[in-house]
């Protein structure tokens, strides 16, 4: 059976420093804990051991001797991932720790949504499908199957009473407000009085990107929020030479005026990659910038590389790992055909997975940079690798049914924009947060009622 991949990315190369961190380690492990050192692999190669030598929260790896490919999903993981009080865990969520969740199938299941489409009343009408009329519904009867093990279906009790009395919050572009909208309508689809849940926004300046929305379940005394970022650096302006204000982005520093209302949450998930292919940002002419200096050009792998660094600075330096657990989700993949998005690009008609079983999708550039990032870090970060299993999914995005068809007419006009990298909802994202769902309940056992300490080792 697979190990554990993807869920935790730690360094892949160990320097002198981490080796000499390894022994000391392994010492103090063996003088400050009753637990065997038999337990773990001598290869075992320590992530942030400094600040979490006694929380029972550091991340261990095996270096590869194998390069990544560009046909390939690279991964840097974990020999063992060991689960306290296995005793009070179900034998489902055991055989999930130890199996490679984002390397998988879609497999045909007629079962049922976790909630109905077109009637859940917390999705935009963007992702509601169903209701902008969409004819076929056979895109819904597929789950994501990992090689090697079988995920537990969403339980939203289950999960509510994981969340109860804790924050959540989602950071990030469209694609994590998709995940957000899935995972409230997967939670209230349980509730016998969804009046129970309030919902709740707010702008925190006149910049556009950066709203602020929130769902409480009043019963639980739990919130799941999202937050438009779409970079997660800072969105600003210069004055050009003619004295008129012009757009940057500056690389250097995380968007501040809401980095207070996740910084004490009990989870936060990241994610930003899609607004980086955009003309003005992939071009990068006269629009990045670091201090007082505008780049005449630079590249946009540069850009974002150094945008990554600053918020793994930021998340290193003050999100508490012992109270907050934190998520970054990989690149979601698109599909536009004979164009891109602003080009005439469609993916209409398609409604059944890639049937074929071997991956060629490559691997975005971008999560290569995700990856070197986050192997950096002091902070555990929980990788949500979905780029393979959404690049099967061709039929999955709203497409034409973006809009109601009093709006778009009952046949798509010839270079009507449709939506091919976002989600139906029901539909792909609620299979990311089963895997959320797998991931959390896989620690629950052990976790206390009113934080979430990181306790996989």
């Amino acid at each position: 059976m697979a190990d554990l991949k993807k869920l935790f990315l730690v360094t892949k190369h160990p320097s002198q420093t981490q080796i000499l961190l390894t022994c000391v380690f392994f010492v103090s492990l063996f003088l400050l804990s009753s637990s065997s050192l038999s337990d773990f692999s001598p290869s075992l190669i320590v992530s942030s051991f400094t600040s979490r030598l006694l929380t029972a929260a550091n991340f261990f790896s095996s270096p590869s001797s194998s390069s990544s490919s560009s046909s390939t999903l690279y991964s840097v993981s974990p020999r063992r991932i060991r689960v306290k009080n296995e005793s009070k865990i179900d034998p489902a969520t055991k055989e999930v720790s130890s199996c490679d969740l984002f390397d998988g199938t879609w497999v045909f299941d007629n079962s049922e949504p976790i909630y109905s489409p077109g009637l859940c009343p917390f999705v935009e009408d963007k992702f509601n499908c169903f209701k902008n009329g969409r004819p076929d519904s056979g895109f819904l009867s597929y789950r994501w199957q990992p090689h090697g093990c079988s995920i537990p279906r969403f339980d939203g009790k289950t999960m509510m009473d994981i969340l109860r009395g804790k924050r959540l919050v989602f950071v990030g572009d469209s694609l994590n407000r998709n995940m957000w909208e899935s995972l409230v309508c997967s939670l209230t689809s349980t509730l016998e009085d969804q009046n129970r849940v309030s919902k709740y926004s707010g702008r925190h300046n006149n910049l556009q990107n950066e709203g602020f929305y929130g769902f409480r379940f009043r019963d639980l005394n739990c919130s799941i929020d999202f937050i438009k970022s779409p970079f997660l650096v800072q969105e600003s302006q210069v004055l050009d030479g003619n004295g008129k204000r012009r757009e940057t982005l500056r690389l250097d520093v995380i968007q501040k005026s809401i980095t207070e209302l996740y910084r004490n949450a009990d989870i936060v998930i990241f994610n930003t990659g899609h607004w980086w292919t955009h003309q003005k940002t992939y071009q990068g002419k006269g629009y990045y910038q670091e201090g007082n200096r505008v780049y005449e050009r630079l590249r946009v792998k540069e850009a974002y590389t150094k945008a990554l660094h600053t918020w793994a600075h930021w998340v290193d330096s003050n999100i508490n790992s012992t109270k907050t657990r934190v998520f970054f989700v990989g690149y979601s993949s698109s599909h536009f055909r004979k164009g891109a998005w602003n080009t005439g690009g469609q993916c209409d008609g398609e409604t059944s997975p890639v049937q074929n079983q071997t991956y060629t999708g490559g691997y975005p550039w971008m999560m290569k940079v995700v990856e070197s990032v986050i192997s950096e870090m002091i902070t555990p970060v929980i990788y949500m690798n979905i780029t393979k299993m959404t690049w099967y999914r061709t039929d999955g995005h709203p497409s034409v049914y973006r809009q109601p068809v009093e709006v778009r007419g009952t046949s798509p006009a010839p270079g009507m924009f449709q939506d091919c990298s976002h989600w139906c909802l029901p539909g792909v994202p609620d299979s990311w947060n089963q895997l959320l769902y797998a991931t959390l309940l896989l620690s629950h056992g052990s976790l206390p009622d009113k934080s979430l300490t990181t306790d996989l080792i």
